[in-house]
């Protein structure tokens, strides 16, 4: 399993290209199960989760493969687009790092087909012509993107984040996302808080308008209180129809991580996550597949959310 102390993975061979990418990745995931109980996974784990707070729009599966190729990519295009949207060249003798891009076309009602794919199935559909269906996803193609760290030209566009990075301004922000992330969200004074020593509670549906309640309490610290809004909307969304405790308390590592994840994502120091992946440790691979695209959809969701109530 490749990370930050290892050497990086390649995928060189054009004929095996295509099986080692989805061999690389169950591996990865194979590994990560076997070692749930070692502080090895969780810093692998990490190291995922660090990549995906850079790429939050991206899949699982494609983080992964960013991370065990270039574990220290921060923004990756492809060749062409690097050239023509920003004025930058991939050096000569760097290697792409390979990923899986959707395909995006014209596909059967019925087959979900492309029309090539269409014609050769055994598919009857007739009853609107090829040029009328709707676009829609068909299958992945491998496809090579770079890293800027791999390519030279003219400095990137800054980008305006200061607004949402900032966490004076990212605390009122979280606040006003809580109606589209379905949650109802109090700050408590020090004074009138009533849940001990901790930072912040997710508590089941108000009686008044169904919504979770997510309580933090009030700190001077905003970096801190940002990050433990973001934790408790993590369990408002991941916990919304939980009643297992065994697997509320397996949802307590993806919460965690979707704080990491956002936190990071918004320059917040979340340098005091931890990750006992040994709350997994009965899970079998699937189920950790599951668990990795749900914690990248969640984070993708309060990214999202979070940015449109700063514009």
């Amino acid at each position: 399993m490749a990370s930050s102390t290892d050497s990086a993975v390649s995928f060189d061979d054009y004929d095996t290209r295509r099986d080692q990418m989805h061999n690389t990745i169950e591996q990865w995931i194979d590994e990560l199960t076997a070692l749930t109980d070692e502080a090895r996974a969780s810093q692998q784990f990490q190291e995922w989760l660090t990549v995906q707070s850079k790429f939050p729009d991206y899949s699982h599966r494609n983080t992964l493969l960013i991370t065990l190729q270039c574990p220290s990519a921060t923004k990756v295009a492809g060749y062409n687009t690097w050239r023509t949207d920003f004025d930058r060249h991939v050096q000569e003798g760097e290697n792409g790092i390979w990923i899986w891009a959707p395909i995006i076309t014209k596909q059967c009602p019925e087959c979900e087909n492309s029309p090539s794919y269409h014609e050769q199935s055994e598919c009857e559909y007739d009853k609107t012509p090829p040029e009328a269906w709707s676009k829609g996803l068909v299958g992945f193609k491998l496809t090579a993107v770079f890293d800027v760290s791999q390519t030279e030209g003219e400095p990137l566009p800054e980008l305006e984040t200061a607004a949402i990075g900032d966490a004076g301004n990212l605390v009122p922000t979280l606040q006003d996302a809580a109606d589209d992330l379905g949650a109802t969200v109090r700050i408590v004074d020090v004074d009138d808080w009533e849940h001990g020593e901790a930072k912040g509670v997710y508590k089941q549906r108000s009686l008044y308008d169904l919504q979770p309640i997510v309580e933090v309490k009030a700190r001077a610290n905003h970096a801190d209180l940002a990050v433990t809004l973001i934790h408790e909307y993590a369990h408002a969304l991941l916990y919304f129809d939980i009643d297992n405790e065994c697997e509320r308390a397996k949802r307590e590592v993806e919460a965690e991580a979707v704080a990491y994840i956002v936190g990071q994502y918004f320059d917040l120091d979340t340098s005091g996550s931890a990750f006992y992946l040994a709350a997994w440790q009965d899970d079998d691979a699937d189920v950790i597949h599951d668990r990795l695209g749900r914690i990248r959809t969640t984070a993708a969701k309060i990214i999202e959310v979070v940015g449109t109530s700063s514009e």
